[in-house]
């Protein structure tokens, strides 16, 4: 009783402090780092546990908790008062940002309102193998099989959050914004989300939604930083030539934006995307995509 009397005192300057973060998403250790920080200044009791902080603020303060379902453990968050669905979705693993069909949607790259929501938890680091060279037939024999997509998916009112765990690269090209929609969000850049879709374009509703992208972001896309993101991501296969594709296929990027991408090297053959059956080439990109795009 005492305590729960020491928190009504404190609820004043306990809701003012909350109004006043950046965050608006938190996970219980989070909540117990934000206690043990301000549990003098408050007045609370030096033996309250977070979980009896939680409860108090559950039911005095605008503090709700959502559960999702992850990796067949239960993840319970804590949201201050009205969050978006997108909000929700990067705080379900650590340090997880927004990508793919996700950030297409809040760079305005498409006119689409996907029911999917792609968050990315990167990998570890792991040390660079040195491969050998790689081949036309090796090449060939990647793209023929099928792409192998993320089956962590779990269920948010009426969206679907796809957990995705990309390759290490230290957050590159991630930053913030703050979505008319979406609230305060961390995602991928302009440039790393037309990169992003164009190596994993089922993740974005398809090679036709990333066209679509690169034809939208013509005005607003720095090729040069887009270049330079996609030069430190170090992928084994010639990306570039499907950005290239990409870009003369909108139709409206200037001359001197399409002779960047053609001064990189295009020795093999190149594929849009994986499978395809009697695929169209083009010829000044080397990329086989599919007919009639």
């Amino acid at each position: 009783m005492a305590n729960k009397t020491r928190f009504q005192i404190a609820k004043k300057d306990i809701i003012t402090f909350f109004e006043q973060q950046a965050q608006s998403v938190f996970r219980e250790r989070e909540l117990g780092q934000i206690l043990a920080s301000q549990r003098t200044g408050w007045r609370l009791a030096s033996g309250t546990r977070v979980q009896d902080f939680i409860k108090l603020m559950l039911g005095a303060t605008p503090l709700r908790q959502v559960e999702l379902q992850a990796s067949a453990r239960a993840q319970p968050l804590y949201c201050w008062g009205d969050v978006s669905a997108y909000e929700v979705a990067q705080h379900l693993l650590p340090r997880a940002y927004l990508s793919h069909y996700s950030a297409l949607y809040l760079h305005d790259l498409t006119e689409q309102l996907p029911k999917q929501i792609f968050i990315n938890q990167e990998q570890s680091a792991k040390p660079v193998a040195e491969l050998p060279a790689l081949s036309q037939a090796e090449l060939d024999a990647a793209f023929a099989r099928p792409v192998r997509l993320s089956q962590a998916q779990v269920a948010y009112g009426e969206y679907t959050v796809v957990q995705l765990h990309g390759k290490y690269t230290n957050r590159l090209g991630v930053t913030e914004q703050t979505h008319f929609a979406a609230g305060r969000v961390t995602l991928t850049s302009l440039e790393r989300t037309l990169l992003d879709v164009t190596v994993r374009p089922e993740y974005a509703g398809g090679v036709y939604q990333v066209g679509q992208a690169y034809q939208r972001a013509a005005g607003r896309v720095s090729v040069n930083r887009l270049l330079g993101l996609l030069a430190k991501l170090q992928y084994r296969y010639p990306y570039h030539q499907a950005v290239g594709f990409y870009m003369a296929r909108a139709g409206n990027y200037k001359s001197a934006q399409l002779n960047l991408v053609r001064k990189l090297s295009a020795e093999l053959n190149f594929y849009l995307t994986h499978e395809l059956y009697e695929p169209a080439f083009d010829a000044e990109w080397r990329v086989f995509y599919p007919a009639g795009f």
